[in-house]
C-alpha cells in the first residue's frame, strides 16, 4: 500500500479525532465489536497477513511477519507448553496462531471468534495451507501433517461468544475432555466480563498444571484523571474496548478464580510499540480513510486510535506484557 511521501500529511491528520463515546451496555458493545470485524477482517488480512496482533522485535531488520511469529514463540517460551496439547484459542482471529500452534508445535486447537466471517477467511486460510479446500462441517478439525513420524497437529473454527464458553463445551469437559491450554492474545481486553473469562478458563481447563496464556494491553497503573483522558479513552474508544485494566488486576482475577502464577507478568511494550509505527504507515491510503469513514464514527475512531495508541506507547501510559498462569 503506498505510503504518505516525506513532507506529505497523513490523511489521518486532516480528520478531527471522533469525541469520546460510552458503550450503552456489554451486549451493545459486543454489537459493535462483531461488525467491526465483519467488516474489518478482509482489511485487516490485507494489511497485516494472517496474524492480527503486535509483532515482538527483537532486532531493526525485523519485517512485521518475523516479528508476529516471534510473539508466538515468545509465548510458547514462557508457558512451556507441551508439543501435542489440547488447545483454545480465544478471540483466534482469522486463525494465524491457531495454525502456527497445529502446524509447528502438533496441538488441537480449537478457535474461537466472534465474528462469522473471520471463521470463513480461517477456514478458507487453513483448507489452502493443507491443500483441502473441501466443505466440512463446523466441528470438523483439519489436520495437518506430521513431522518426524509424529502425528500431525488439527485445527477447527468456531463462531463462539467467548462469554458463553463454559455453556457451549460443558458437555465435553463432563466427558473428561478438558483443555490443556486456553490461549488468548490481544481479545481479553475486548471482554466485557473479565471475571467470568478466569472463572470459565479454570473450569475449561484439566488439573495438574495446565495453562492460561495470555498476551494483551494494559494501562499503567496510577495514572491521572488527564492521563487516562488523553492516552487511554481514545484507545478504549476507537478500539471499541470497556475500561483498560492493569497487570495487577488481571493477577488478581487469575487468582481469585484458582490459578497460580506461572510465569509472572512480563513488561514488553518497548519491543512491541514499533507495531503501530507500521501500522500508521499502512493505513495511509485517503481510500482506506474514506471507506472507514462511511462505516460512521466507529470506522473513524479507529483508525485515529491508531495515532492514540503510539503516543500511549510514547508516553508510557499504555503497556503491553505477557503472562502465563497454571491450574494446580
Amino acid at each position: 500500500m503506498a505510503q504518505p511521501e516525506a513532507g506529505q500529511l497523513h490523511p489521518g491528520d486532516q480528520h478531527e479525532i471522533p469525541n469520546f463515546e460510552a458503550h450503552e451496555s456489554s451486549e451493545s458493545l459486543k454489537g459493535r465489536i462483531k461488525r467491526h470485524y465483519e467488516i474489518a477482517s478482509d482489511y485487516y488480512y490485507s494489511l497485516w497477513g494472517q496474524h492480527i496482533h503486535h509483532g515482538l522485535f527483537n532486532s531493526a531488520d525485523e519485517t512485521k511477519e518475523q516479528a508476529q511469529v516471534n510473539l508466538i514463540n515468545y509465548l510458547l517460551e514462557i508457558s512451556a507448553l507441551p508439543t501435542g496439547s489440547k488447545v483454545l484459542d480465544v478471540g483466534c482471529g482469522i486463525g494465524g496462531t491457531s495454525r502456527f500452534l497445529a502446524r509447528e508445535h502438533g496441538a488441537e486447537v480449537t478457535g474461537i471468534t466472534i465474528s462469522g466471517r473471520q471463521v470463513q477467511i480461517a477456514k478458507r486460510l487453513t483448507g489452502e495451507e493443507i491443500g483441502d479446500t473441501s466443505k466440512v462441517s463446523p466441528d470438523t478439525f483439519l489436520k495437518y501433517p506430521g513431522k518426524g513420524g509424529e502425528d500431525g497437529g488439527k485445527v477447527r473454527f468456531l463462531e463462539l461468544d467467548a462469554e458463553k464458553m463454559l455453556e457451549h463445551f460443558q458437555p465435553i469437559i463432563q466427558e473428561g475432555k478438558s483443555f490443556d491450554c486456553v490461549w488468548i492474545s490481544e481479545a481479553l481486553s475486548h471482554l466485557p466480563n473479565k471475571e467470568l473469562f478466569f472463572s470459565s478458563s479454570f473450569s475449561l481447563l484439566r488439573g495438574g498444571g495446565s495453562r492460561l496464556v495470555i498476551a494483551d494491553w494494559f494501562k499503567a497503573p496510577d495514572l491521572s484523571p488527564e492521563q487516562v483522558e488523553t492516552d487511554i479513552k481514545p484507545i478504549e474508544d476507537g478500539m471499541l474496548l470497556p475500561r483498560l485494566y492493569t497487570v495487577d488486576e488481571y493477577i488478581e482475577f487469575a487468582e481469585k478464580a484458582g490459578f497460580k502464577i506461572r510465569q509472572k507478568p512480563i513488561d514488553i511494550s518497548k519491543e512491541v510499540a514499533k507495531t503501530w509505527d507500521i501500522s500508521w504507515a499502512l493505513v495511509s491510503s485517503p481510500s482506506l480513510w474514506a471507506f472507514a469513514i462511511s462505516q460512521g464514527r466507529d470506522g473513524l475512531s479507529f483508525l485515529q486510535a491508531f495515532r492514540a495508541m503510539r503516543r500511549g506507547y510514547a508516553n508510557g501510559t499504555f503497556r503491553y506484557a505477557v503472562m502465563c498462569f497454571e491450574k494446580p
